[in-house]
């Protein structure tokens, strides 16, 4: 297969391909849902620690980046639609180092998401003690898992109705905590004592909450007219989210502030107690466990098709690439991916998890902009700057990062590509 080619190859090795059976909104959902349970519930807290009253600043620098790695993801998944993302991305266009570097900075980091997003789920269903968190996070691991390995399809109805519920729950909240809120700040007033590098990392946590579209993108093997499908709903569903974040954000910066935010790890039911309806806490709780469930959803099906692509490649174990007869998934990669997120939870710690998940997804779509930088005018949707803009982005927002964060993900990142990189010389 050539570099730039215009079509991808089939097989990839001649190993089975997965059934294209999802459409649009199918694809816009996935990606919804892998969006949505991260950035309410999980992000916004340590983002307004880093940024204070510069949080909205933080919200859009966030999404500026977001939205240029979005353009580069969809130019590129239309030229290949393969297993895969970013991993498949850079050996075509840069080589195969660069690809190997992608995707494992994909999974080292989307596996510890998948960690955060069980035991987010487990808490605020339980609403109880980290111990209790763990053992009900790895029920849920092994739950899911179970309908990841049933098909794609299957997979997709129950995103739908995963995502519905937390919608429901969210505006429910939304409109009782602004209906009943008398005190209101002003989260335009200006960006007080912020600092340019708070500003910046909270930008870089808050990136967190906007990777999901990559789910769309690793899916490319499963989606229908996946040239015009996959631009579609990538750019959709980011749209989609930005907005939902960007009002959900200046209404708790309305009714709890800045402070409020950074001090409370369940900051939308904190709105609710400040404005005095700590009853709609049942919908927060729901609405916080159901978003949970549907990341964690989204990030397990992406990191096993990830899995899948480089295990054809030989860059992981090739039993990893078996594609179940039945009902077409990677359903050995998918039990592999269960069993890291099993023991990450019951080893990570949710904060540091959102950074060090940050740091490896920062350098995964850093590779994807400069692998979208090359394409040739023919395979161009968006003018080349929007990639050059979006690799900057990254390379700040990564490195701005809490510095635990950074070393942890510089150390897996680089022990994975020099690993690799002396298993070939000694094969």
């Amino acid at each position: 297969m050539s570099r730039g080619g215009t079509a991808y190859p089939p097989g990839g090795g001649g190993h089975p391909r997965l059934a294209r059976r999802l459409g649009l909104a199918d694809a816009v959902i996935i990606g919804l849902g892998s969006m949505i349970g991260a950035g309410v519930f999980a992000a916004f807290t340590p983002a307004a620690a880093a940024a204070g009253s510069g949080l909205l600043v933080g919200l859009t620098l966030a999404a500026a980046v977001a939205w240029a790695n979005a353009t580069s993801s969809a130019q590129l998944a239309a030229q290949f639609p393969e297993s895969g993302g970013t991993y498949v991305y850079g050996r075509e266009c840069l080589g195969d180092s660069w690809g190997f570097a992608a995707g494992w900075a994909f999974v080292v980091g989307k596996t510890a998401s998948c960690a955060a997003m069980a035991i987010t789920a487990a808490t605020y269903a339980l609403g109880g003690e980290a111990r209790a968190a763990q053992a009900v996070g790895l029920g849920i691991v092994g739950a899911l898992s179970v309908v990841l390995t049933r098909g794609i399809t299957k997979t997709a109805r129950l995103a739908r109705v995963l995502l519905t519920v937390t919608l429901a729950c969210l505006l429910v909240t939304a409109l009782v905590v602004a209906g009943f809120t008398r005190e209101w700040s002003a989260p335009l007033a200006g960006v007080g004592d912020a600092t340019a590098y708070g500003i910046l990392q909270s930008a870089g946590l808050l990136f967190f909450a906007f990777a999901g579209y990559a789910r769309i993108a690793t899916l490319g093997e499963e989606v229908r007219a996946p040239a015009v499908t996959i631009p579609r709903a990538i750019t959709r569903a980011l749209g989609l989210v930005i907005a939902l974040y960007a009002a959900l954000a200046l209404l708790l910066l309305a009714t709890i502030g800045a402070s409020g935010i950074a001090s409370s790890a369940l900051p939308l039911l904190a709105a609710a107690q400040a404005a005095d309806v700590s009853w709609v806490g049942v919908f927060v709780r729901v609405g916080a466990t159901v978003a949970a469930l549907g990341a964690l959803l989204g990030l397990l099906s992406g990191v096993s098709r990830t899995v899948l692509a480089m295990a054809r490649r030989g860059d992981l174990p090739r039993r990893l690439a078996a594609v179940d007869a039945a009902n077409q998934v990677p359903a050995v990669a998918q039990w592999w991916v269960a069993g890291a997120v099993v023991a990450l939870v019951l080893l990570t710690d949710l904060r540091h998890a959102i950074g060090f998940s940050s740091f490896g997804v920062l350098l995964y779509y850093a590779i994807a902009n400069a692998s979208a930088w090359t394409q040739t005018a023919d395979h161009r949707r968006w003018p080349r700057w929007v990639q050059g803009a979006g690799l900057a982005g990254c390379l700040v927002l990564a490195a701005t990062l809490p510095m635990g964060s950074v070393f942890a993900g510089a150390l897996v990142v680089g022990v994975g590509v020099v690993g690799r990189r002396s298993l070939r010389v000694r094969g």
